[in-house]
């Protein structure tokens, strides 16, 4: 199977060794991984600020670059959802603007083969158990965006519970947000950081060496706060885990 890996920005940016092991963990798994160099933001930043149409660009970029590919693979739940619900939305606006339905024909091929990295391991290639060694003590944090955009339910806890030395603790409040939420961040500074306080004072209460999520934006913002708390606890990203083995283990 031939698919493409949308990276993100932010991981492009601040964390390709997460670009790095989703590519590690699909190959060991028979996938062929292709990295197209055209691909840019998905747009969700400016979608999200108000920018609607000049998000619109940005999605036909997206649309173009990977409309060739049998899957599109990205280790971000909210930029993966920005594809499977957004795109969607932003057809249907244009239409109603009396645009026409360019702009939904042009991002219908992409929608519906865009995946999470976790759901497309169990739901595309029907894997639970990945080969995976990770002897650490980890806890994890479901996102917003794939606990509710795209429906990830249990998808990742499976996927960790089959790692070969992980002791999987369970994580207090789990399903409150972090308070990362992209520019909600930098506009509600106060209430961002209480939230981001909360989280991984729970993420302490369980005595994990790692807490793990399957976004680097809420991770970073997570791992800021783990460092001014003085926790200890390291953030991590799951397809590091997953792509960890004993032969070649991640730190």
């Amino acid at each position: 199977m031939r698919v493409a890996l949308f990276l993100t920005c932010v991981n492009d940016t601040l964390y390709p060794d997460t670009g790095r092991a989703v590519v590690k963990l699909l190959t060991r798994l028979g996938v062929e991984v292709d990295f197209p160099l055209g691909q840019t933001c998905c747009g969700q930043a400016h979608y999200n600020t108000g920018y609607r149409h000049e998000a619109e660009p940005l999605a036909r970029r997206f649309a173009e670059v990977f409309r060739d590919y049998e899957a599109i693979v990205t280790p971000s739940g909210s930029c993966g959802a920005m594809v499977r619900e957004l795109y969607p939305r932003m057809g249907e606006r244009a239409r109603s603007e009396g645009r026409g339905d360019t702009l939904t024909r042009t991002l219908a091929p992409v929608v519906p083969k865009t995946y999470e990295l976790t759901e497309f391991l169990i739901d595309v290639l029907g894997v639970t158990d990945v080969g995976a060694y990770y002897p650490h003590r980890v806890t994890y944090h479901p996102t917003c965006h794939g606990l509710r955009s795209l429906g990830l339910g249990d998808r990742p806890r499976r996927l960790l519970e089959a790692v070969k030395g992980l002791e999987l603790v369970e994580l207090p409040g789990a399903e409150e947000c972090c308070g990362f939420g992209g520019t909600f961040s930098v506009k509600n500074p106060d209430v961002s950081t209480a939230m981001g306080v909360d989280k991984v004072r729970n993420a302490a209460s369980t005595g994990a060496e790692v807490l793990c999520a399957a976004d680097n934006s809420c991770l970073m913002h997570i791992g800021g706060t783990m460092t001014r708390l003085g926790t200890g606890m390291r953030p991590v990203h799951i397809a590091e885990i997953l792509a960890s083995t004993e032969e070649d283990p991640a730190a």
